[in-house]
């Protein structure tokens, strides 16, 4: 399945389209809130795919529980780092 989500405003010209797949069997929250003005944060589910636009600055904080410790961040993406390009998009034909 995949989610596109909360738009930046359309002044903004340095946001990229950026791509997240959650690999794992576990429950993620994405995160970015080093954007001053502007908060994203969802919920991941295991092998789900997240698109959403940011700011090329921006980075993407990967939380997890992880038995004892609770929620800890469990990883860190460059959003410039997620941004999708056009060569690497795949289009499906039925």
């Amino acid at each position: 399945m995949t989610q596109t989500l909360d738009s930046l405003s359309s002044a903004d010209s340095n946001r990229v389209l950026c791509s997240y797949v959650n690999l794992t069997n576990r429950i993620q929250v994405a995160r970015i809130s080093n954007v001053p003005s502007w908060y994203f944060e969802r919920v991941v589910f295991p092998r789900e795919h997240l698109m959403f636009e940011a700011p090329v600055e921006g980075t993407l904080e990967i939380y997890q529980h992880e038995p004892p410790s609770g929620i800890v961040l469990w990883d860190q993406f460059s959003c410039d780092r997620l941004q999708v390009h056009e060569s690497s998009v795949v289009l499906e034909t039925a």
